[in-house]
């Protein structure tokens, strides 16, 4: 193709800008408070070239590392491309060679043997490194200060998986980062990985056993006991692929999965719990240990809620009737054969954030994004095609929810915490907010402006204490990550 398609993937929040960016000295409404030093990370999908396919999806665009930098109160803006192998061969040629999503059976023959990851879903920051993440390669490490593509990232040789988790685990009290790659043996093979690097950095441990199915993990929990995979019936099949198929259909007949095992223990020692029928998680919030009780908290949906996961396996329904909840799955660990007990906690949603120190432990908030149905018609874009436009916060002990809405046909993307030092302070949140530039659908869809929003993470209902105006239509980002002045200062990379 030399245009790109007018779907979903490729219209609002999703229209390709194609542009590598740097802005210093943006405006700023509002004060930002002295303690926020540091670097907002962000993943943004975006397209280098026009696709091969008309059918292509935003999962499957260029990955993009983008980064707010704050310090005294200033903000400058920088957006640059991570230069992939995938990027640099296309990049060459000037087209795009790399077909369907997740597929190589429909590529360019000339580029048959080079790495397919995009590296466009999460900035991981670790011992001093920061990665561009995707789970279906290796990460590759950009340097922070810059922005420039350092490279694939194997611990020297000592990662012997193909592939690595978009979404690690890092224990702030010990500083290990968790993690795993799934197809980790290569294209359709049914090996897990399971990962620990220590605080410095250096990979200890790497564990392989199989899953029940081929399915996607996209993210998985740790407590301070266990490591835990809940696996979701939406899977791969090589016939399919070679064929110029899918390489995911959600199967709504096939039973989910828990895998939990000891954290520091063998995969042998992992325990196999059989959960519902047909449901599906893309992340978790957090799950922690309760005595012999785990509890595993979800953003759980009656089935798939990527309409062309859904479709491929046969299903079809309108993305509105997607029935679901944030849920708690709890199991006792000391019985023979654990069963799940299921529970709800709190209304539909998915891009949960927890703050860094509770992570595999007790908590008492989280925050996640959802829909407000009087917030007006959403703004199209993101993986899923409609972008969220609230923001909560919950208190999964007691059910309290608090609600930051945004401007009718506004766009939220995932937040990230910014924790304070001063004692009872529960820190900020950063979260970009597109807002359209007249009545909503009064223009094109991608007519919008984005702005980095401030929030108080404990009192989200008061609105944003101050905004930072970028002047831009930005393409949605996937996840993000914040990184303190502290730690970028003492980076492996310097500027």
């Amino acid at each position: 193709m030399t245009a790109f398609p007018q779907t979903i993937h490729f219209i609002g929040s999703n229209f390709p800008r194609r542009a590598e960016i740097s802005v210093r000295d943006l405006e700023v409404e509002g004060e930002i408070p002295a303690e926020i030093d540091g670097a907002f990370f962000r993943a943004v999908p975006d397209n280098a070239h026009a696709p091969m396919f008309e059918d292509d999806i935003a999962l499957n665009a260029d990955g993009m590392v983008a980064r707010f930098n704050i310090e005294g109160g200033a903000v400058d803006f920088d957006i640059k491309w991570v230069e992939t192998e995938r990027y640099q061969a296309e990049k060459t040629a000037r087209r795009a060679l790399f077909g369907r999503y997740r597929n190589p059976f429909t590529d360019d023959p000339s580029v048959a043997g080079v790495d397919r990851t995009v590296s466009n879903t999460t900035p991981v920051w670790h011992a001093g490194r920061l990665f561009m993440t995707k789970e279906d390669g290796r990460g590759y490490e950009i340097n922070p200060h810059t922005l420039e593509t350092a490279g694939k990232w194997d611990y020297y040789g000592a990662m012997k998986s193909e592939t690595f988790t978009a979404h690690p685990r890092i224990d702030a009290a010990t500083g290990e980062m968790f993690f795993f790659g799934y197809e980790a043996g290569g294209l359709c093979t049914d090996d897990i990985a399971y990962g620990i690097a220590d605080k410095d950095g250096n990979l200890t441990s790497e564990q392989w056993f199989k899953q029940p199915y081929l399915a996607t993990i996209h993210d998985f929990v740790i407590t301070e006991k266990y490591a835990i995979w809940p696996i979701f019936p939406t899977t791969a099949n090589l016939e399919r692929l070679k064929a110029g198929g899918a390489h995911w259909a959600h199967e709504q007949d096939l039973e989910s999965w828990l895998a939990i095992m000891p954290r520091y223990g063998k995969v042998e020692d992992m325990k196999w719990i059989k959960g519902p029928v047909g449901v599906s998680v893309f992340h978790e919030v957090n799950a922690y240990d309760d005595g012999d009780l785990v509890h595993i908290d979800l953003c759980l949906t009656d089935t798939n809620a990527f309409s062309f996961m859904r479709e491929a396996g046969g299903i079809h329904r309108d993305q509105r009737e997607i029935q679901g909840a944030l849920t708690r799955w709890t199991v006792d660990m000391s019985k023979d054969e654990p069963q799940i007990e299921e529970r709800p906690l709190g209304p539909p949603g998915d891009l949960p954030r927890l703050a860094d120190v509770d992570q595999g432990r007790p908590y008492n908030r989280a925050w996640y994004l959802s829909m407000n149905p009087q917030g007006g018609p959403p703004m199209p874009g993101g993986p899923v095609g409609i972008n969220f436009n609230a923001l909560m916060r919950i208190e999964p002990g007691n059910g309290r929810l608090t609600v930051l809405g945004v401007p009718p046909g506004a766009a939220i993307s995932e937040p990230v915490h910014v924790p304070s030092s001063e004692a009872g302070h529960g820190g900020w949140l950063l979260t970009v907010v597109d807002v359209p530039n007249g009545p909503p659908g009064a223009g094109p869809p991608q007519d919008y402006s984005s702005e980095l929003w401030v929030v108080l993470a404990d009192e989200i209902e008061k609105g944003p204490i101050a905004k930072v105006k970028t002047g831009l239509a930005l393409r949605s980002q996937v996840h993000g990550s914040w990184v303190g002045r502290e730690r970028l200062d003492q980076s492996k990379l310097k500027g």
